[in-house]
């Protein structure tokens, strides 16, 4: 008797949750984080379900109210929500949206992507850092896939894992490099690699987009004059290598640093990216404003002032810091 009194509530909300109104298939994001209350909306909204109420009731019953999987599901037209359930309970996700932002390192890809793909850490950076898949899908020699990591919001079928998403991802970055790139980089004198590198230090900088342009002038005027390009992101580069984590502020000491992706003991770009710049970043590095500039700070806005002699931005610096 005790089951059939359970099947009775069960069929009964399984009947009134099924009013959908959706005549063909949906697909349904479900982010990072939602509650099933959100989870229900999104569903009621695109007419996979009909009764909110009845709906919710139904999951609480089998308990998959509890726990849902982010990610973008595909729901047939008619699909009875015992169905829909089903999809969820499995997580059984047709894609998921993954954001990767401008600026990060493969490790910090690799913390984003178990963060919010649950993909193992280790996998994701032992997959970042094959030399030899990394030179072989790019065409010349490299460390590792750094720097060619595009920055993205991508679509991922479910169940994907480390190796694939670094190859979506560094195919992204050669997607999105042009063709007269190529020949930008004859008359600077610059291979495709250097290039990236320099960007890379771009991309660490700028704050403020406008000024993408003008510190890739100073950086290449300081490269024309044969001057140490003295970056702060190398140095937090070098330093993320050793300790495995980012410093945000660097101390007199650290510009000390031994490593040969330290630009203020070493001349010329560094060994290679230090991050994963963005389109902007690239193009800026390519086509740099002509400038007389050969120093900046940044400011409390994040914004820089410029200086063409030492002089100058010494006084900059000072004022900065009277100002603060």
């Amino acid at each position: 008797m005790r089951a059939r009194w359970f099947a009775g509530p069960l069929a009964v909300a399984a009947s009134l949750a099924a009013c959908g109104t959706s005549s063909t298939a949906e697909r349904v994001t479900l982010p990072p984080g939602a509650t099933f209350s959100a989870v229900t909306d999104s569903l009621l909204a695109h007419g996979v379900v009909g009764n909110r109420v009845w709906f919710k009731l139904l999951a609480r019953l089998r308990g998959v109210d509890r726990s849902v999987h982010a990610g973008v599901y595909e729901f047939a037209p008619g699909i009875s929500p015992w169905k829909v359930l089903d999809v969820l309970a499995r997580g059984k996700a047709v894609s998921r949206r993954f954001t990767v932002p401008e600026g990060l390192t493969v490790s910090e890809v690799a913390a984003l992507a178990s963060e919010r793909l649950g993909m193992a850490e280790d996998s994701m950076l032992a997959a970042a850092r094959d030399s030899g898949a990394a030179s072989e899908l790019l065409g010349f020699p490299v460390r590792s896939f750094e720097g060619f990591l595009r920055p993205e919001t991508y679509t991922l079928p479910y169940g994907m894992n480390a190796a694939e998403l670094i190859r979506v991802m560094a195919e992204g970055f050669q997607a999105e490099w042009k063709p007269e790139w190529n020949r930008r980089l004859d008359s600077l004198g610059m291979s495709q690699l250097q290039l990236v590198a320099f960007a890379s230090i771009v991309e660490g900088e700028a704050r403020a987009d406008k000024e993408r342009e003008t510190i890739a002038g100073v950086y290449h005027n300081r490269l024309r004059i044969g001057m140490p390009l003295q970056a702060d992101p190398t140095v937090q580069y070098a330093i993320a290598l050793k300790t495995g984590g980012r410093k945000r502020r660097l101390f007199e000491k650290d510009y000390q640093f031994p490593s040969p992706y330290n630009t203020y003991l070493y001349p010329g770009l560094p060994p290679g990216p230090v991050n994963s710049p963005g389109g902007r970043s690239i193009e800026a590095s390519l086509y740099p404003a002509v400038v007389p500039y050969l120093y900046f700070v940044a400011g409390p806005d994040g914004r820089h002032v410029f200086s063409r002699t030492y002089a100058e931005h010494l006084r900059a610096i000072s004022r900065i810091r009277r100002s603060r």
